[in-house]
């Protein structure tokens, strides 16, 4: 089986409650971001318009 994401990811923790790690927390916030730039600008435009 292939996977992308790290071995320590694939394993559930002891109390189960891990939260995200940093690299994917950045990664929602850029996307996110981007997302949010992209709605902004479309609906300026249609104003504009």
């Amino acid at each position: 089986m292939m996977t992308f994401l790290p071995k320590d990811e694939l394993k559930p923790d002891d109390d189960g409650k891990k939260g995200p790690s940093t690299n994917r927390i950045i990664i929602w916030v850029v996307v996110g971001a981007v997302g949010l730039y992209l709605l902004g600008s479309g609906i300026y435009g249609i104003l504009v318009k």
